[in-house]
């Protein structure tokens, strides 16, 4: 069975454009989903943060509308509360030798756009992970994790073709007008190939080794790819 690195945004809080303090963290459905899909798979799974913090769970994630309903709220929640020992003590993600490891998953929540998005010793994971052909599974806002992957200003994964939380889904359910950059573009603008589907629906691209997925309504369809990539 294979070892995947499952690497969180430590970040509570996220500077909004007009300078406030947005309160943020990782999205309950992202990490549920995926970490649950790779343990029942039988693969191990370790988790990771920035200075080994424990991360924060985005309260906003529990909300019965974002989540579906009151039940899966309660789901998602009661999951949290079975791994909480591995959310209390993840590893250093400046410590971690992505040798060790088959895959690198990166959940989202806005709060990868604070922390991930210019953490070197994740840019040098994933640099390692790339070139390695490790299979690199991030998702909704998850993606904003490779823009720490740069090399004298080049973004590492320009030219491949991925998805992202879009501009779309920002406005119309996300953080709105206030939001501080706009990941979508800013792939782009790097030189990504973003390829967008319906706004709040499932969407998965893969491209050799990278899986992304669109939004939270991607969370299942990106944990069963990875599962079948890893089992490949």
């Amino acid at each position: 069975m294979a070892r995947v690195l499952m690497i969180v945004s430590a970040a509570d809080s996220l500077t909004m454009r007009d300078g406030t303090e947005h309160p943020t963290g990782f999205w309950a459905e992202e990490l549920v989903i995926a970490h649950r899909a790779l343990r029942r798979a039988e693969h191990t799974v370790d988790i990771a943060t920035p200075g080994g913090r424990r991360p924060t769970v985005d309260r906003a994630s529990f909300t019965p509308d974002m989540t579906g309903g009151q039940e899966r709220a309660e789901e998602f929640r009661a999951y949290l509360e079975d791994i909480d020992a591995e959310l209390s003590a993840p590893r250093v993600l400046a410590e971690v030798d992505d040798h060790d490891y088959d895959a690198v998953v990166l959940p989202g929540g806005h709060g990868p756009m604070a922390d991930l998005v210019h953490d070197p010793s994740l840019g040098r994971i994933l640099a390692s992970s790339d070139r390695a052909g490790r299979l690199i599974a991030p998702f909704c806002h998850g993606p904003a994790a490779l823009l720490s992957a740069q090399d004298d200003g080049t973004f590492l994964f320009a030219g491949r073709r991925l998805t992202a939380f879009t501009n779309e889904e920002e406005l119309g359910g996300g953080t709105g007008e206030n939001t501080p950059w706009f990941l979508e573009t800013v792939l782009r603008e790097k030189g990504a190939v973003v390829e967008t589907g319906p706004a709040w629906s499932s969407h998965v691209v893969r491209d050799a080794n990278l899986i992304t997925g669109q939004n939270p309504q991607s969370s299942q369809a990106v944990a069963d790819v990875l599962v079948e990539a890893l089992a490949e």
